[in-house]
Protein backbone atom coordinates (compact mmCIF):
# COMPACT_ATOMS: atom_id res chain seq x y z
CA UNK A 1 0.00 0.00 0.00
CA UNK A 2 1.25 3.27 -1.02
CA UNK A 3 2.02 5.72 1.75
CA UNK A 4 -0.59 8.92 1.50
CA UNK A 5 0.43 11.21 4.56
CA UNK A 6 3.76 12.55 5.19
CA UNK A 7 5.02 14.87 8.00
CA UNK A 8 7.76 17.20 7.57
CA UNK A 9 10.50 16.98 9.94
CA UNK A 10 12.81 19.76 10.56
CA UNK A 11 16.10 18.68 11.75
CA UNK A 12 18.25 21.96 11.48
CA UNK A 13 18.14 25.39 10.96
CA UNK A 14 21.13 25.61 8.82
CA UNK A 15 22.39 28.87 10.81
CA UNK A 16 19.25 30.87 9.48
CA UNK A 17 16.80 30.31 12.40
CA UNK A 18 14.89 33.87 11.75
CA UNK A 19 14.46 32.65 8.40
CA UNK A 20 13.40 29.22 9.22
CA UNK A 21 11.18 30.68 11.70
CA UNK A 22 9.52 32.49 8.81
CA UNK A 23 8.63 29.59 7.41
CA UNK A 24 7.23 27.84 10.20
CA UNK A 25 4.70 30.62 10.77
CA UNK A 26 3.69 30.93 7.35
CA UNK A 27 3.30 26.89 7.19
CA UNK A 28 1.55 26.53 10.75
CA UNK A 29 -0.23 30.01 11.32
CA UNK A 30 1.64 29.67 14.61
CA UNK A 31 2.21 32.88 16.55
CA UNK A 32 5.90 34.16 16.81
CA UNK A 33 7.07 32.62 19.98
CA UNK A 34 5.70 29.17 19.06
CA UNK A 35 7.05 29.01 15.80
CA UNK A 36 10.62 30.00 17.69
CA UNK A 37 10.42 27.44 20.27
CA UNK A 38 9.33 24.84 17.23
CA UNK A 39 12.85 25.89 15.47
CA UNK A 40 14.29 25.18 18.90
CA UNK A 41 13.51 21.80 19.63
CA UNK A 42 14.65 20.11 17.16
CA UNK A 43 14.02 17.72 15.61
CA UNK A 44 11.01 17.93 15.27
CA UNK A 45 7.88 17.94 13.30
CA UNK A 46 6.78 20.74 11.55
CA UNK A 47 3.27 19.21 9.97
CA UNK A 48 1.82 16.71 9.60
CA UNK A 49 -0.20 14.20 7.61
CA UNK A 50 0.20 16.11 4.59
CA UNK A 51 -0.63 14.94 1.14
CA UNK A 52 3.39 14.09 -0.61
CA UNK A 53 2.57 17.43 -3.05
CA UNK A 54 2.30 19.84 -0.24
CA UNK A 55 4.60 18.05 1.64
CA UNK A 56 7.56 18.48 -0.79
CA UNK A 57 6.47 22.04 -1.63
CA UNK A 58 7.28 22.80 2.03
CA UNK A 59 10.32 21.02 2.37
CA UNK A 60 11.03 23.29 -0.95
CA UNK A 61 10.93 26.36 1.02
CA UNK A 62 12.73 25.27 3.71
CA UNK A 63 16.13 24.05 1.48
CA UNK A 64 15.71 27.64 0.14
CA UNK A 65 16.53 29.27 3.43
CA UNK A 66 19.19 26.64 4.24
CA UNK A 67 17.20 24.03 6.66
CA UNK A 68 17.81 20.82 7.22
CA UNK A 69 14.48 18.86 6.93
CA UNK A 70 13.12 15.68 5.91
CA UNK A 71 9.98 14.06 4.73
CA UNK A 72 8.68 11.08 6.83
Amino acid sequence: MEKTAFDVVLKGDGGNKIKVIKVIREATGLGLKEAKDMAEALPGKVKEGLPKEEAEALIEKFKEVGADVELA
